[in-house]
């Protein structure tokens, strides 16, 4: 995408500003063709380890990005023109490790429109208030429960909290949280389909989308109106936008624009794959705000999911280590 003009051309012409990479991404890169050869040729002849050799691909990958989208992020005062790096999926469970390389990484691209992700685990939260205490932003990846989100934003806030004592800008401070959502629906629909009553498979494809909204419901409650982030406002901090990530169609009889354009609405950030943002630009329906005041209709589905016996707590807690799993094994193969 940086060499042909590809990420350009998006930008340019279907209104990307911004670019997420993960594990799973940059290891389907390197195994299909050609693209990083003659760089891993290179590093290997001067010495280089296998741990080394990623950290420069990839943060060279970034680095370029962040150049590219340079425009972007001038223009929105520093709010678009993101390019988000994961720290090694393997750090997940430790706290002091992840802080550690979440630092390293951004001195390492030093490009102020970078977002280091660090996934919301239960070791994941203290370093995501460490990160953002030391002035750094973050994306905070892997979230599927509202219950988890609001960790997440009392980890943030908690930050900010810190670095204002430490004296940083808050300005220069910006964060998402990225609630998956289609994966919520791949989980819920093969427990319902289990259960297969007619009740069961009416509600079929409509966790993804409610879960969304009622976590749009818990952003709005802590950022437009909470007490705590009022005078960190006052400071110059923004918010932590919700990102809905994981939001091409995984069911061929879903609408394949179904997880933007049903998840609309103000300071959201939609990380799209480049089939569902072609299907967006070509026949995505969008009708304004689709996610302020949805929360007591999505509330209504998640009663109903518990009533005829899906343990959501249980889904959050399966789709969590499977995220972490799946990203720790493109690490590996990586």
């Amino acid at each position: 995408r940086l060499q042909t003009g590809n990420l350009q051309e998006r930008i340019d012409t279907k209104s990307a500003v911004g670019v997420t990479t993960n594990p799973s991404i940059f290891q389907a890169a390197q195994s299909k063709g050609t693209a990083y050869d003659a760089q891993v040729k290179e590093l290997a002849e001067r010495g280089a380890d296998v741990d080394a050799t990623i950290r420069t691909v990839t943060t060279d990958d970034v680095r370029n990005a962040c150049d590219v989208l340079a425009k972007q992020y001038e223009l929105s005062d520093g709010v678009d023109g993101r390019v988000s790096i994961e720290v090694d999926p393997r750090l997940a469970h430790d706290t002091d490790k992840t802080i550690l390389q979440a630092i390293e990484l951004w001195k390492i691209v030093d490009r102020p429109n970078l977002l280091i992700k660090i996934p919301a685990t239960e070791a994941g939260l203290p370093a995501i208030t460490a990160v953002i205490a030391e002035g750094i932003s973050v994306n905070v990846t892997l979230i599927f429960s509202v219950e988890r989100h609001r960790a997440v934003m009392d980890a943030y806030l908690a930050g900010l909290e810190k670095a204002k004592e430490a004296g940083h800008d808050l300005s220069r401070i910006h964060s998402v949280a990225s609630f998956f959502v289609s994966r919520v629906d791949s989980e819920i629909d093969k427990r319902l389909e289990d259960i297969g009553s007619d009740e069961a498979l009416a509600l079929r494809g409509k966790a993804g989308v409610a879960n969304a909204r009622l976590a749009y419901a818990a952003y709005e409650e802590v950022f437009l109106g909470g007490d705590r982030y009022a005078p960190l406002k006052s400071a110059g901090a923004r918010v932590q936008r919700p990102l809905w990530a994981s939001t091409g169609g995984k069911n061929p009889d879903y609408s394949d624009t179904l997880y933007v354009t049903e998840l609309v609405g103000p300071n959201t950030v939609n990380t799209m794959p480049e089939k569902t943002m072609d299907a967006v630009a070509d026949h995505g329906v969008i009708t304004g705000d689709t996610v302020t005041g949805r929360a007591a209709e999505s509330q209504e589905i998640f009663d109903q999911l518990s009533s005829i016996g899906i343990d959501l707590t249980d889904v959050f807690l399966a789709l969590e280590n499977e995220g972490v799993e799946k990203f720790e094994k493109s690490w590996q193969e990586l």
